[in-house]
């Protein structure tokens, strides 16, 4: 009988541990695969560092991809820089590139929620009013998986005025799923951007028009740094993983060559929408992203 109990106590410490022992569960939400390459150091770091909990969601089939895949075209045996049949091949070549990437990075999950990605423009009106994308449906889903998932942080791009209109409108539907969100454990929304070392942080406080993307005055930005050189051999940085899951995209050229290559460091805002007091746990998350795995000398 007593080795019953000690055995019961023994289970419980141990769910105990293993519950608090978790790591962060977090929301990607994009607009395209390979939107998410700009933080994908961060991401790697959660789920093999942190034993965290990453999902994405994604918004287009990226079916309109096809600008610059003429060295993509020659791999898939596929003239894929023709419009009609990139539409047509394109979004299922780009779901199991995603899917590549999200193994390396440790994924465990992506929502495809299938909008069409129709032609590059800075305006999100034509997206985010419904016109072009069943608004209705993404937010549906949106609510169902925040509300199932209980995530702790919801990661989103940057929605500056030079970003595409998918773009932009990705991060209008998270915002306010954000917002709709109703319960005691409301996630935490920032947003991330790409930075290398020789250039400065974009200028951004809102996004015209949209008051819901306002970043909270006198918030601190969060930065991981991808480039720091491990000390065991001064060769190897976490670049490395970003150009594995920049490799992935074998379709999309112009991200092997443009600034996501380069980056050298993730920088994260923090969202108005959010409460004062959460600014201390994205500090906390940061805090132990820059002490796990291969930490940079203090």
């Amino acid at each position: 009988m007593r080795s019953s109990a000690i055995l019961l106590i023994l289970l419980f410490i141990g769910i105990t541990f293993s519950a608090s022992a978790q790591g962060p569960k977090v929301l990607v939400v994009t607009a395209h695969p390979d939107d998410e390459t700009g933080f994908s150091v961060s991401l790697f770091k959660i789920t093999h560092e942190l034993k965290g909990i990453v999902d994405m969601a994604v918004m287009t089939d990226g079916g309109g991809g096809f600008a610059d895949s003429q060295l993509g075209a020659m791999y898939y045996g596929l003239n894929l820089t023709d419009s009609l049949v990139a539409r047509t091949h394109l979004p299922l070549i780009r779901k199991q590139e995603i899917l590549d990437a999200a193994k390396i990075m440790g994924l465990r999950n992506i929502y495809f929620m299938e909008q069409p990605d129709d032609w590059y423009t800075l305006d999100p009106k034509p997206y985010i009013s419904g016109k072009n994308w069943d608004i209705p449906f993404v937010e549906k889903r949106l609510d169902l998986i925040l509300a199932e998932r209980q995530y702790d942080f919801v990661i989103t791009m940057l929605p500056h005025a030079g970003q595409h209109g998918h773009h932009k409108t990705a991060v209008l539907l998270a915002l306010r799923a954000v917002q709709r969100f109703k319960g005691p454990h409301k996630p935490i929304i920032i947003a991330g951007s790409p930075l290398s070392a020789n250039s400065k942080p974009v200028d951004f406080n809102m996004l015209e028009g949209f008051p819901e993307t306002k970043i909270k005055e006198n918030a601190p930005t969060f930065t991981l740094n991808r480039a720091f050189r491990f000390k065991e051999n001064d060769k190897v940085s976490y670049k490395i993983v970003a150009d594995w899951v920049i490799a992935a995209y074998k379709s999309q050229g112009a991200i092997q060559e443009n600034g996501i290559h380069k980056t050298d460091f993730e920088v994260y805002r923090y969202f108005d929408i959010n409460d004062t007091q959460g600014i201390s746990q994205v500090r906390d998350l940061f805090q132990q992203l820059a002490n796990s795995g291969f930490a940079a000398p203090k």
